[in-house]
C-alpha cells in the first residue's frame, strides 16, 4: 500500500505541468457537419491490450506491473474527469483515488476482461461521490475550450482558425450546459472512443438508454453550432445518429 501512495505522489508532481496539453492522438469525427477532433490519450506507446496484460499481472500480485497500468490509464482518466467538469486539481485527486480503489479491488478484477471500462467506471464513481459530497459544490460543469479542439491544418488561414476556435467555444458551452448524463454519454463515445456497449457498461444502463442520452447530446451540439452560423435547424438533413 505504501508503494502505491509513494508512486502516485511522484507521478503527480511529474505530470502536474502536463495536464493542460494532454490531448493524445486524434481521429476525425462529425458534429453538425463540422470536423471535431476526438482526443484519445493512449498514455504512451503501450496500447490497451498491453495494459490489460499488465493489469492481469498486477491482479495476480505483481506490484511492479502497477507502473505500466498507471502510465497508460492515468492520462486518459484524468482528461475524462476534466471533461466531466472537474478542475485540474480535483481531476488529479480523483485520478489518484481511482487507482487506490483499483488497488484495493484488484483481487476481484475478472481475468480476461479489459481493464479500461473497469477503470473508467471506478473513475466515474469517484466523480459522482465527489460531486455529492458536502465539501464539493459543483454547479454547472465548466468544460474548457482547450479540451474541445476542432481540426485545423497547418495551411488554414487566420480566419479559418478563428472560426474553428469560435466553434470550439460554442461546443464547450453546449457541453457545460448539458445534464451530466448526456455529457458523460457524449464524452465516452466521442472523446474516449468507447463503443456503445462499453459506455453503457461503464454508466450502468442499457445500450438503448445510452444511445438516447448521446443522441440528445448530439442534437444540442448540432443546434448550438447551427445557431452560431444562423443556419436553419433541419433535423432531416443534419440529424446525428449514434454509431454502434
Amino acid at each position: 500500500m505504501f508503494f502505491i501512495l509513494a508512486f502516485l505522489k511522484r507521478t503527480s508532481l511529474r505530470e502536474a505541468s502536463e495536464d493542460e496539453r494532454v490531448e493524445g492522438s486524434v481521429s476525425d469525427g462529425k458534429v453538425a457537419g463540422r470536423d471535431v477532433v476526438e482526443g484519445e490519450h493512449t498514455g504512451g506507446p503501450m496500447g490497451l491490450q498491453a495494459v490489460d496484460r499488465a493489469m492481469h499481472r498486477y491482479a495476480d500480485g505483481d506490484d511492479a506491473a502497477f507502473g505500466e497500468v498507471f502510465g497508460s490509464l492515468a492520462p486518459r482518466l484524468r482528461m475524462f474527469l476534466r471533461r466531466l467538469g472537474c478542475t485540474l486539481d480535483v481531476a488529479e485527486d480523483l485520478t489518484q483515488e481511482t487507482f487506490l480503489r483499483m488497488h484495493h479491488a484488484r483481487g476481484s478484477f475478472a481475468r480476461g476482461k479489459a481493464v479500461a471500462p473497469w477503470a473508467y467506471a471506478i473513475a466515474r464513481n469517484c466523480f459522482i461521490s465527489h460531486s455529492r459530497s458536502g465539501k464539493a459544490k459543483l454547479a454547472r460543469a465548466s468544460v474548457d475550450a482547450e479540451q474541445v479542439e476542432l481540426s485545423a491544418g497547418a495551411s488554414n488561414s487566420v480566419e479559418q482558425e478563428s472560426i474553428a476556435r469560435q466553434s470550439a467555444e460554442v461546443v464547450s458551452r453546449a457541453l457545460a450546459g448539458m445534464t451530466p448524463a448526456r455529457r458523460e454519454a457524449f464524452v465516452l463515445l466521442r472523446y474516449e472512443g468507447m463503443s456503445v456497449a462499453a459506455a453503457a457498461q461503464i454508466v450502468g444502463i442499457s445500450e438503448g438508454a445510452l444511445k438516447i442520452r448521446a443522441f440528445h447530446a448530439y442534437e444540442i451540439l448540432r443546434g448550438a453550432l447551427a445557431g452560431m452560423e444562423g443556419e436553419p435547424d433541419n433535423p432531416r438533413s443534419n440529424q446525428l445518429a449514434v454509431e454502434t
